[in-house]
C-alpha cells in the first residue's frame, strides 16, 4: 500500500519526505531510470570482477598482482573515459611477498596429505624437508624459556586441538524483513574495557612477536603450524612474520584445516611419533620497504559547486589464498562500475565524483588512512611514548583532527566491504540528520531489496577513515550470503562464491547515491567527532 501512496506522490510532484528533514530531497527519477536500465541490462560488474579475479588473482598489498591491478584498473577507467586517473603512492607497506606452492605431508604414523596455507610475509623452505611434529606452547617470554634448545628440526604445532561443531548458522544467508527491522533498533553502547588493560594486551603481543620470529631461527625451528579457524575443510589464513625489512620475519609458517590440524594433535597425544614432510615456495620479492598505491579516477563536476567532491571507495588488496573475489574484488567491481554506468548514460554531476581504490586495508586501513592523512584531516601526533608506539587506529584520546585541503570539500564517502551480496540498505553511523535523506533516496530501490536506513556503525573497513576525522563516511548494508561462513580470507574467496544480480543491484544503487550527493544543493549533513 505505500508504495502506491509514494507512486501518487511522484505524479503529484516529487519524491517528499514524511519529515520536515526530507521535505526537500528530490529524486530525479529520469535519471534513476537511465542508472537502472544501464546497471540491469549492459552490466559490466561480472567482466571487471572476473578479470581481477580469475586473470590477476589475489591482490596481497605490495605483490606483483596488486601492482597489475593498480595497472589495468587505471586502464579500465581510462578508455571508459574517466578523468584524472591516476596511483597516489603510500609510503612504507613494506617489502612485497609472493607465494606459489605449499605442499604439507604426513609420513608416519600413516602417510596423508594435509591441506594447509602459507602465512603471508613468511619465508619458504628451500626445497623439501622433514622433521617430527610436536605440540607446544610459544605465548609468553616464559615458554621461549622453557623450550630453548628443545626445538631444533621440529615442525611445532602451536595451538590445541579443537573440537568439531557444526555451524548453529546457515552457510548461505539473506537478510529477512524482521532480521532487517532489528536492525532499525540501536542498541547503546556498552562500557569499554579500560585503556590500559587493552593497551597492555596489544603492547605485550608486538613485544613478543620479533622476539618470538629470531626465537624461532636461533632455535633452528623447521617451521610453525596453527590451526584454521574455521572447520570444513576450509583454510582461513592471513599474515605473518614480517613485512618489514630489517625485521627478523621467523619460519615458514602454515595454516592447516582443522580437521588434517586435529588428526595429528590426536597422533602427538596418543604418543605417536609424527613425522611430516614440508616444500612451502614463498619468497619476499625486496630488499627494501617499497610503496603501494592507491588508484584514483573522476567524473568531473560540471555545477556550481564543481570543486566539491563526493567519493567512492572500495579496498583493491586482498589475502593471498583464495582471488580475493569476495573481500573485496566485488566491493571494487561494484564502485567501478558505478562510474562507468554514470559516465555511459552522460550524467552531469554538480559535484566531483571521485572513486579510490585503496591498498592495505587489511593490514589497518593504510591506503585510505594514508589518503585522508594527506588530503582530508590529521591528528596531532601523540606526546605519550605508549600512545606513539602503536599503530594510529588503536590510539586513544586522539585529540581534535587538523582539517587538511578537501575536509570541506568532501560531501561524503561511500564504502563496499562486505563480500557481494546485494545492498540491502545503509548505515547511517549515528548521523540523525542523513537518515532521512537515506530514505528518500532509497525508495526507488525498495523494489529491488534496499529498504532500511540504520543508525548503527559498522566498522573494520574504510569508511572508518573518513567518519574519524568528521567527514561523512558510509558503508552499505549487504546481505552476508556466504561471507563470513565460506570466503572471508580463506581459500574459497574465489569467484565462485559471487553473486552477479546482487552485484549489478549494488552497483546501480551506488551511482545513484553518487549522483544524488553530488546533485544535492547542500553539502551531506555531517555529526560532532566524537
Amino acid at each position: 500500500m505505500k508504495h502506491l501512496l509514494w507512486t501518487a506522490a511522484l505524479l503529484a510532484g516529487g519524491v517528499a519526505g514524511l519529515s520536515g528533514a526530507s521535505a526537500q530531497e528530490r529524486v530525479d527519477l529520469d535519471m534513476t531510470a537511465r542508472i537502472r536500465a544501464e546497471a540491469f541490462h549492459h552490466s559490466q560488474v561480472m567482466a571487471t570482477l572476473s578479470h581481477l579475479t580469475d586473470a590477476i588473482g589475489p591482490r596481497l598489498t605490495n605483490s606483483p598482482a596488486m601492482a597489475e591491478a593498480n595497472r589495468w584498473t587505471r586502464q579500465q577507467m581510462t578508455e571508459w573515459g574517466l578523468s584524472n586517473v591516476h596511483d597516489e603512492a603510500v609510503d612504507d607497506l613494506g617489502r612485497g611477498w609472493a607465494f606459489t606452492d605449499a605442499q604439507v605431508e604426513m609420513l608416519s604414523p600413516r602417510v596423508m596429505p594435509l591441506h594447509a596455507l602459507p602465512k603471508a610475509w613468511t619465508p619458504g623452505t628451500s626445497g623439501a624437508v622433514e622433521g617430527d611434529a610436536i605440540a607446544v606452547k610459544l605465548e609468553s617470554k616464559q615458554d621461549l624459556e622453557q623450550w630453548k634448545g628443545k626445538l631444533r628440526g621440529k615442525i611445532v604445532f602451536v595451538d590445541d586441538a579443537r573440537a568439531y561443531k557444526t555451524s548453529d548458522k546457515p552457510d548461505f544467508q539473506r537478510y529477512t524483513g524482521s532480521e532487517l527491522d532489528d536492525m532499525l533498533a540501536f542498541p547503546l553502547p556498552k562500557g569499554r574495557e579500560s585503556d590500559p588493560a587493552m593497551m597492555a594486551r596489544f603492547r605485550a603481543r608486538m613485544e613478543l612477536a620479533p622476539l618470538l620470529n629470531q626465537y624461532l631461527i636461533d632455535e633452528g625451528v623447521l617451521a610453525t603450524v596453527s590451526i584454521s579457524s574455521w572447520n570444513d575443510g576450509i583454510v582461513r589464513v592471513m599474515g605473518g612474520g614480517s613485512r618489514k625489512a630489517g625485521e627478523a620475519v621467523g619460519v615458514p609458517a602454515l595454516v592447516m584445516a582443522a580437521e588434517h590440524y586435529n588428526t595429528v594433535m590426536r597422533a602427538l597425544k596418543d604418543k605417536q611419533p609424527v613425522r611430516l614432510r614440508l616444500k612451502v615456495d614463498a619468497r619476499f620479492l625486496d630488499d627494501a620497504n617499497q610503496p603501494g598505491y592507491n588508484t584514483i579516477a573522476e567524473i568531473p563536476g560540471s555545477g556550481p559547486q564543481r570543486n566539491e567532491i563526493v567519493m567512492l571507495g572500495a579496498h583493491m588488496d586482498s589475502w593471498h589464498a583464495g582471488s580475493g573475489a569476495n573481500d573485496n574484488g566485488a566491493g571494487v567491481a561494484v564502485m567501478m562500475e558505478a562510474m562507468r554506468i554514470l559516465k555511459a548514460i552522460g550524467a552531469r554531476p554538480n559535484r566531483t565524483i571521485r572513486v579510490a581504490l585503496w591498498t592495505g586495508e587489511e593490514q589497518g586501513l593504510i591506503g585510505s588512512q594514508d589518503y585522508v592523512a594527506r588530503h582530508v584531516a590529521h591528528f596531532p601526533e601523540p606526546t605519550d611514548p605508549e600512545q606513539r608506539a602503536v599503530p594510529a587506529f588503536f590510539r586513544q584520546n586522539k585529540g581534535k583532527p587538523i582539517p587538511g585541503p578537501e575536509f570541506e570539500r568532501i560531501s561524503a564517502y561511500y564504502n563496499l566491504d562486505n563480500g557481494s551480496g546485494k545492498i540491502r540498505g545503509i548505515y547511517a553511523q549515528e548521523n540523525l540528520a542523513a537518515a532521512p535523506v537515506f530514505e528518500e533516496w532509497l525508495r526507488p530501490w525498495h523494489d529491488v531489496g534496499a529498504t532500511i536506513v540504520t543508525q548503527r556503525n559498522t566498522g573494520s573497513t574504510d569508511h572508518v577513515s573518513f567518519d574519524a576525522v568528521g567527514v561523512p563516511g558510509f558503508q552499505f548494508v549487504q546481505d552476508p550470503l556466504d561471507y563470513f561462513t565460506h570466503t572471508h580470507h580463506s581459500d574459497l574467496d574465489t569467484l565462485d562464491h559471487a553473486v552477479e544480480d546482487d552485484l549489478k543491484q549494488a552497483a546501480a544503487i551506488v551511482a545513484s547515491f553518487a549522483y544524488n550527493t553530488a546533485m544535492r544543493p547542500q553539502r551531506m549533513p555531517r555529526k560532532p567527532v566524537q
